[in-house]
């Protein structure tokens, strides 16, 4: 798989109707089928995930600001109000253009796809990634956790998607490194999101792409050092 196969909306199809569904560029038809996907789909739903992940960042720049208290009325007017009391709206220009926006999202994937490709391709060798990011999920199991690796803060952020948590039970993050026994990250903290400190021992590991899986174990963790419980969602994790 080349570069651009595996980080650019250049793959087309699912990768870039994920994205735009991300963005939020669909028609309500279109939307409602992703939405469908998401359920019903495993792989559609990674990709989803995945570019949950990338565009996310995006919104840290801005500062989170309370709308003018003439927004809310203003909308209602446009979209309620009869063709008899209001008056003519002007023709559609550039900017009321679906088309347009749903171009210029498009094109904002494909700049994204390349400010994330152009560091991944200058990274001199012996240079880790300093994020590792993984979509946790399995067949049969509407648990789902986005996980992120950070190197240099030596923790992995877990997201919560979805999935409950039977009553006297605990998610359990594990590593897994090729062939050897799964590896305990520790108890999964209850809640939206959550960061699990790393050991220096599993960051060498963690560093060099291993596994990331989920069980469902007794309260408190397993007892013995080991998964007891079922494989409830798991990922690799890959660079960003």
């Amino acid at each position: 798989m080349t570069l651009a196969e595996d980080n650019g909306p250049e793959r087309g199809g699912d990768d870039l109707f994920a994205a735009e569904y991300v963005l939020g560029v669909l028609p309500v038809e279109e939307r409602q089928i992703a939405s469908r996907r998401i359920d019903a789909e495993t792989d559609f739903a990674r990709l989803v995930d995945g570019w949950e992940v990338r565009l996310s960042p995006l919104g840290a720049a801005y500062l989170e600001i309370e709308p003018p208290a003439s927004v809310k009325p203003a909308i209602d007017r446009r979209l309620f109000s009869s063709a008899a009391t209001t008056p003519a709206e002007p023709r559609a220009g550039l900017w009321s253009s679906l088309a347009f926006w749903r171009g210029l999202a498009v094109a904002a994937v494909a700049a994204l796809a390349l400010y994330v490709a152009v560091p991944y391709v200058n990274r001199p060798a012996e240079q880790p990634q300093a994020r590792l990011v993984a979509s946790l999920a399995a067949d049969g199991s509407d648990v789902k956790y986005l996980a992120v690796y950070d190197s240099e803060r030596h923790e992995v952020s877990l997201s919560h998607v979805s999935g409950v948590l039977a009553a006297g039970k605990d998610f359990e993050l594990w590593m897994i490194e090729g062939k050897n026994a799964p590896v305990s990250m520790g108890v999964i903290p209850a809640g939206a999101t959550a960061h699990i400190g790393v050991s220096p021992t599993t960051q060498r590991k963690l560093a060099q792409g291993a596994v990331l899986a989920v069980s469902l174990e007794p309260a408190g963790g397993s007892p013995t050092g080991q998964p007891t419980g079922p494989v409830v969602a798991a990922g690799d994790l890959k660079g960003i």
